[in-house]
């Protein structure tokens, strides 16, 4: 008996160098542990060459993954949307100040596609993830967005902090990373392009990462539990940057 796929992915070594070969945007490649030589090893070669990260995996993972038995050790998820370039969304900006929400490590794609949601209705010029320990633009995740994915650019980068490096030297934009040791979040002057870095749902801000960032913002923690969601914490902070460049007062 065939088992529920729980994503959209792609079982067997010709369907998926197929897909490959096809340039689909794809979020990652599974391959079961032990098979990485042979026939398989063209998959691998393949996708590194375009970037995509392979993963190992059970063939018990395979079959959850894909839903069917015979998937020969190998399964891709393909992206259900497209990424863009930074290009892009530079060109989105126009002559407006920048403004970039950076996720690093959001692993939940629910939690992503919120953020991708929060931000585009905040008024942000796009989102930043990165290739790996991050979720992409799946299935699950598209449509936590409610539609927001088809509007809003996402642009998946090989290292997070040398894309804020280049746009720090590019376009002097200004980073502000969510964290618990911050300035209050309502205190801050976000004037400028922005750049604002929220961290996973564990975790929080990588070291490095937080590094990067010129400024920590934090959001006051009235009751007994000391953090929010990710996507929440995100959308609260967004909201203050659109509060400000509107030229509201707050009450």
């Amino acid at each position: 008996m065939e088992a529920k796929p729980k994503t959209e992915a792609v079982a067997g070594r010709n369907p998926v160098l197929e897909l490959l070969r096809s340039q689909r945007e794809l979020e990652c490649v599974y391959i079961q542990t032990g098979l990485e030589k042979g026939p398989v090893g063209r998959i691998i070669a393949l996708a590194r060459e375009r970037g995509i990260p392979v993963k190992d995996a059970t063939a018990e993972k395979l079959t959850a993954i894909s839903g069917i038995t015979s998937h020969q050790g190998v399964a891709a998820v393909p992206a259900a949307a497209d990424y863009a370039r930074m290009e892009e969304v530079l060109r989105r900006a126009g002559e407006e100040p920048l403004f970039l929400v950076f996720a690093d490590g959001v692993e939940d794609p629910h939690n992503l596609g919120a953020i991708i949601r929060s931000a585009e209705a905040a008024g942000a010029h796009g989102v930043v993830i990165p290739k790996r320990h991050s979720a992409g633009l799946t299935a699950a995740a598209v449509k936590a967005a409610a539609g927001a994915a088809a509007h809003l650019p996402v642009v998946r980068v090989p290292n997070l902090a040398a894309a804020m490096e280049e746009l720090k030297t590019t376009r002097n934009m200004w980073f502000y990373c969510a964290d618990m040791d911050g300035a209050h979040w309502c205190t801050v002057d976000y004037a400028g392009a922005v750049g604002l870095v929220v961290g996973s749902e564990g975790s929080g801000v990588s070291r490095l990462i937080k590094e990067k960032c010129d400024f920590v913002v934090s959001l006051p923690m009235r009751g007994r539990i000391n953090s929010l969601n990710a996507s929440v914490a995100a959308g609260i902070l967004m909201y203050e940057v659109a509060r400000q460049r509107m030229g509201l007062r707050a009450r």
